[in-house]
């Protein structure tokens, strides 16, 4: 799973295809436990789609311009456009249905 700073934020979100990106922060007790998911996912489905986090702390002017308010979030892309996002814990089977579903 590619950790994205803001660069890589946009070269990801606007490539081609499916990306899926964890907005997250190292203190935060959910977004920890969803990380070992993530790489499950990333693992999985890593050929079909892009499976990044970004760091809200590092990087709060994408969060704000995203409108994240609470972590983790996980935000779907496709082609460059917002189709879908979850906030709070989610299920592996759920990630990966929404990502797989784009």
């Amino acid at each position: 799973m590619k950790e994205l700073d803001k660069t890589g934020f946009w070269n990801a979100v606007n490539s081609r295809g499916v990306v899926v990106v964890d907005f997250w922060a190292p203190w935060c007790g959910p977004c920890r436990a969803l990380a070992p998911i993530m790489e499950q996912v990333s693992q999985e489905i890593g050929n079909f789609a892009i499976v990044a986090k970004m760091s809200v702390d590092e990087c709060p002017e994408i969060a704000e311009e995203f409108g994240i308010l609470s972590i983790p979030t996980l935000i779907y892309f496709k082609n460059g456009k917002e189709i879908k996002r979850t906030t709070g814990m989610v299920t592996k089977a759920d990630i990966l249905s929404n990502a797989t579903s784009l």
